[in-house]
């Protein structure tokens, strides 16, 4: 498996890029977050959609209601039964987003040179003339001058149904301003976006606490994605808010980076949350054309030295209409991956686009050709380094795994884990194998009932970037006898040839804990 793998300092045969991409169990080993929406709910399409490579589905609530997404959700629940295939949940925020109010529902034509007014007054009619807004401090918050972003999914250049305006003056609590471009508004749902400006409205607004409370309680959701971070603060209200909420106080917040706040305060924001969401629509915006490449690539490479999953989002805008994507989205794509990123979001590529499951396949092909020329070895010194000695006991084994698959060209590496917390440390080493992770459940009693631990672990690893969860038998206890871990092994092998990632006489490196000891041992499978 290793052999397919090259360093991008060596050379490419040309011949090689003719060959057929190869299907595997696998599409990649950099994970697909899909948004499911009007085009992805039917069992048919979500099932397409996890046979093609999704691991998680979010769910945005800046659209659609609780019943709409419960639908859908029970939808999901029938095509992992039927594919067998695992998938994470995560339910995405609205944060303090600005929305243009339009009830009617008709479309708004906007001719550039001409003025609009946006008006907080949401029980007026939206027209070309004027935008109602549900914000009332927007005339506060900005000046003459300041650039602001109206759209579907906000102002890339080409869209049509995206604008760009200048607020000319601020007449008491409305905002006039100048149209920069002509577009036509259509639909009901448009964001608002105010470039540089801060927006004094709560990161997690009465709206999200209500779905999290309902139907995210309801759901026992994976992860939130948290909209509109700007600060670690952000971040520790929304974990103290989950604590409250039973089972949610297991849930993964991933902060999503859309504006220069969160660019300023990233570190803190790393350090507070579980994962990090580039949210490159509005940071677009935010940011010069020329300084998103930059951020992203600063972004990644924090998250991958402290072993937290990256998110990119915003690659393949026109497969929302398209077949194909273009050629800048394809190799956007693969500098993703060459980045570290761990996981690709898709938005309207799959929410609403035309072609959901076409565009996971081929997002999927260009992650998988991608990883084939991570430079592994020159990443794998780099987090040695700064790590730093002495390194913890965890991590030296983790380390240590990688290390060792690698030198013996291991097909799989298989770890035993009860928390997870093993698994990731020795997927944040970027192995450039599988890494099987053993969820081995954990039995707790409060005196009254009996739970098991162990799916919430399982399904938080579906977004890390080479990490490919199983469920052990709850009778075995992660502190094991040997024969028990012998047995557990058996059936993880057997579950690796039965997918393909494993064959006779191929070598694998096991991680698991034997009493109080961390053994890393390498096995060579007989026929």
């Amino acid at each position: 498996m290793n052999s397919n793998h090259l360093l991008l300092e060596e050379p490419i045969r040309m011949a090689s890029i003719l060959e057929p991409s190869r299907s595997s169990y696998f599409p990649s080993m950099t994970k697909i977050v899909g948004t499911l929406g009007p085009k992805s709910r039917s069992v048919e399409v979500i099932s397409k959609c996890l046979m093609a490579g999704m691991s998680v589905a979010r769910f945005d609530f800046t659209w659609g209601d609780a019943e709409f997404h419960q639908e859908t959700l029970e939808n999901l629940k029938t095509a992992i039964k039927q594919t067998k295939k695992l998938c994470a949940v995560m339910l995405d925020t609205t944060g303090p987003e600005l929305l243009v109010v339009n009830k009617s529902d008709h479309p708004i034509p906007l001719e550039a040179d001409s003025f609009v007014v946006l008006t907080p007054d949401q029980a007026k009619e939206a027209t070309s003339n004027l935008l109602p807004i549900n914000f009332s401090g927007l005339a506060k918050a900005v000046k003459p001058g300041d650039t602001v972003f109206l759209g579907q999914y906000l102002f890339t250049g080409s869209e049509t149904t995206s604008v760009w305006l200048e607020v000319s003056e601020v007449q008491g609590d409305d905002v006039v301003c100048l149209i920069k471009n002509s577009a036509v508004l259509a639909g009901t749902l448009y964001t608002l976006h105010v470039s540089q400006v801060h927006i004094d409205l709560p990161t997690l607004n009465d709206k999200d606490k209500e779905v999290i409370s309902t139907w995210g309680f309801k759901n026992s959701v994976d992860f939130l994605s948290l909209s509109h971070a700007r600060s670690g603060q952000d971040v520790r209200e929304a974990r103290e808010y989950l604590s409250k909420l039973g089972d949610l106080s297991q849930t993964q917040i991933f902060a999503k980076i859309e504006n220069v706040e969160g660019l300023v305060n990233f570190d803190e924001i790393l350090q507070e949350a579980d994962g990090i969401i580039l949210a490159r629509g509005n940071l677009g915006i935010d940011l010069p054309p020329e300084k998103v490449f930059l951020f992203q690539k600063a972004a990644v490479y924090k998250c991958n030295m402290a072993g937290k999953p990256a998110v990119v989002t915003r690659v393949v805008d026109s497969m929302t209409d398209n077949l194909r994507p273009t050629r800048a989205e394809a190799t956007d794509v693969a500098n993703a991956v060459l980045d570290g990123a761990d996981a690709i979001l898709l938005g309207a590529e799959t929410m609403r686009g035309l072609y959901p499951v076409e565009t996971i396949s081929i997002v999927g092909k260009i992650c998988g050709e991608s990883e084939k020329v991570y430079n592994q070895d020159s990443y794998f010194k780099k987090t040695v380094k700064y790590v730093g000695e002495p390194m913890s006991h965890m991590e030296s084994i983790a380390s240590s795994a990688v290390r060792a698959a690698i030198k013996v060209k291991a097909s799989i590496i298989i770890c035993f884990t009860s928390s997870g917390r093993a698994a990731r440390l020795i997927a944040k080493y970027r192995p450039t194998m599988p890494v099987l992770s053993v969820v081995i459940p954990r039995i707790k009693t409060n005196q009254l009932r009996w739970t098991c631990t162990g799916a919430f672990e399982a399904r938080q690893s579906l977004i890390i970037r080479g990490l490919f969860p199983m469920l052990a038998d709850p009778r075995h206890a992660a502190e094991s006898t040997s024969a028990t871990n012998e047995t557990v092994l058996k059936v993880a092998l057997d579950h690796g040839r039965t997918i393909g990632v494993i064959k006779s006489h191929d070598r694998v490196v096991v991680c698991q804990k034997v009493g109080d000891d961390s053994v890393v041992k390498i096995i060579e499978l007989e026929d």
